[in-house]
């Protein structure tokens, strides 16, 4: 899932990457902001699209910083709506670049605890088809 917001411009138009230090600064800031997200598990990479931001010496996986977006590549954890994820990363990242898009993609989900599939579906929804008659959980639970 792919999501895109655009942030209003401040100052003189969009800015252009940081040089060095401040880009590392900026990538780390970025890092710390999204995986202090509830709902995120970490950062990832999707095969054959790398999103990194290359620095002299390392590189930062999952956060590519760029002169007029941010790109952040997640996982999420189990459960949570992935628009809401999206807008926590985004609500976290924002302030760092306000003068910039935040995309966020979600390359991954993290496999659900045991028994919390059935603890998040709610009593009445349906469980599975027989025969063409759908049936709930609680029904099938009733007889047996």
């Amino acid at each position: 899932m792919t999501s895109r917001t655009t942030r209003a411009a401040t100052g003189k138009g969009r800015a252009a990457t940081p040089p060095g230090a401040e880009l590392a600064e900026l990538a780390d800031l970025i890092v710390t902001a999204v995986t202090g997200c509830p709902s995120v598990a970490g950062l990832t990479q999707i095969p054959g699209a790398p999103v990194a931001t290359y620095l002299r010496g390392r590189t930062v996986s999952g956060v590519a910083v760029r002169a007029h977006e941010v790109e952040v590549c997640v996982v999420a954890r189990f459960g949570v709506p992935l628009p809401e994820v999206a807008a926590e990363i985004r609500q976290a990242v924002a302030p760092l670049v306000p003068d910039r898009v935040v995309d966020v993609v979600i390359a991954d989900i993290t496999a659900p605890e045991a028994g919390a599939e059935a603890a998040l579906a709610p009593a009445s929804a349906p469980a599975l088809s027989v025969a063409g008659r759908t049936t709930t959980k609680r029904e099938e639970a009733a007889n047996g």
